[in-house]
């Protein structure tokens, strides 16, 4: 969820471990960690809006077109409800174990992205090389990157689980998860490893997808739509736009895969979070995939300030919340 180390590629949350540089900067951790803290009470009602949790009715308003629509509390109003439950703190909850993501996770990356450029050196792309040998050292690159995150992302997985927990146990009002000796007993007991690793698939996939739709993009622009010459004012700094740009569309395109990993993450934790009525009991993560895909929520906590009460829900309620 939290990425130290080097820009996150763009959904801020998330996510997660990231980075292809292999020189770990702990200047850029302290600075990760600063930020961290601060955008984590926003990172928190996201994470509460993905596994479903409403505890505010909709209103209702107009939309543009002037057709009546319900829609939900933003961010700010959300903020002030857990506020109201758990007083200022709370809005920090999970911030410890989501720090310990970030730094671990990006610790791996570095040193893995470290050992295979030191051992498996892939020569720059140039401006001479023709097509072939272009895309050979790309899929070269990018492929190390690719099994540094994935790694990464393994190792994290255990303090993701805990730090997700950690959160929606907000919603029951449980303590299970409140310091690492109960959290780590809390899983063990009662699912075992297996508990540690719970949402890794679709979080694995959605990191590798993300990474190479990134750097296809950044690739085809810094390419065909910047100059090469370096000497001309702004070039480097427009690649390090595009980069960034590239990053937030190709998170965008990958988000259904973060929402499916968190709820996994919470889906038979024995968490009222995680049980019905608050969230069906997903055998896999193919079976929440297919349900948030038919209920039309597969975008469901994407956005933060402007949220529509789903039509879908509107109608299989009759009218209801």
């Amino acid at each position: 969820m939290a990425a130290f180390g080097r820009e996150r590629n763009g959904e801020g949350e998330e996510g997660e471990v990231t980075g292809p540089s292999p020189d770990l900067d702990w200047s850029h951790v302290l600075l990760g960690i600063g930020i961290t803290t601060a955008s984590h009470p926003m990172t928190y009602v996201k994470v509460l809006i993905q596994v479903g949790h409403e505890p505010i009715p909709p209103r209702a308003t107009n939309n543009l077109f002037g057709r009546p629509i319900l829609i939900l509390p933003g961010l700010l109003q959300y903020m002030g409800h857990i506020r109201k439950m758990d007083g200022f703190l709370g809005l920090y909850r999970g911030l410890l174990p989501r720090i310990c993501t970030g730094i671990i996770g990006t610790s791996v990356n570095s040193r893995i992205m470290e050992h295979m450029r030191a051992s498996h050196p892939v020569d720059p792309i140039k401006d001479t090389d023709d097509l072939r040998t272009v895309a050979e050292k790309f899929v070269k690159t990018t492929s190390q990157e690719t099994a540094a995150r994935c790694l990464a992302v393994v190792v994290s997985q255990p303090f993701h689980v805990v730090t997700i927990r950690c959160m929606v146990q907000f919603i029951g009002r449980e303590t299970a998860y409140s310091g690492p000796f109960s959290a780590v007993s809390e899983i063990w007991n009662n699912e075992g490893i297996s508990g540690f690793f719970s949402g890794l698939v679709p979080r694995l996939l959605g990191e590798v997808f993300t990474l190479w739709l990134c750097n296809i993009l950044a690739h085809l622009i810094n390419t065909y739509l910047l100059p090469n010459d370096e000497s001309l004012t702004n070039v480097s700094e427009f690649k390090s736009y595009s980069q960034a740009i590239t990053g937030f569309l190709a998170n965008m395109v990958t988000y259904p895969f973060t929402l499916v990993a968190n709820c996994m993450a919470v889906t038979g934790s024995g968490l009222a979070a995680g049980e019905h009525p608050n969230m069906p009991l997903y055998t896999d993560w193919n079976d929440c995939w297919k349900h948030l895909d038919r209920m039309g929520q597969l975008k469901r906590g994407s956005s933060l300030f402007w949220r529509q009460y789903p039509k879908r829900h509107y109608v299989l309620n009759k009218g209801g919340f």
